[in-house]
Formats: C-alpha cells, sequence, structure tokens
C-alpha cells in the first residue's frame, strides 16, 4: 500500500471553512518537479555566476509552490 503525503494549511482566508488541502499538496507536487529540474541546472550555473544560480535553485520555492497554492482556493 502506498503512502501520498497531504499538506494542510490552516488559519487562511481563502475559502469560509480556512483550511487548504488540495492547493498545499498540489503545490508542493509542482515544488518537488521543479526542483529535480531545477536544481541540477542551478548547480552547474552556480560554478559560473553565483547569482543566476541561487535564482535557479530559489524558483521552485519561491514563484513555483506559492502560485500553485495560492491558484486552488480550498
Amino acid at each position: 500500500m502506498g503512502y501520498f503525503p497531504v499538506c494542510v494549511q490552516c488559519g487562511t482566508r481563502s475559502n469560509p471553512c480556512r483550511c487548504k488541502v488540495v492547493g498545499p499538496t498540489l503545490g508542493f507536487v509542482a515544488f518537488a518537479v521543479a526542483a529535480v529540474v531545477e536544481w541540477p541546472i542551478g548547480a552547474v550555473v552556480y560554478v559560473f555566476k553565483h547569482m543566476k544560480g541561487r535564482r535557479i535553485m530559489a524558483h521552485p520555492a519561491t514563484v513555483v509552490y506559492p502560485k500553485v497554492n495560492r491558484a486552488i482556493p480550498i
């Protein structure tokens, strides 16, 4: 039997019950997929351009996860 992690975020004002399950969970999945692609690329770029490499490696956490999380209000 497989295990699927579920992320819960309570205290938000984006829906009447003030808890989100779908948005944070899909946000985490999108974060993980983006990180698998972007972190190795960012590590290679970091060798030559430190700030650009850091921005690439931070992209999943600073852009991908928040956008997916905010896009789904439940």
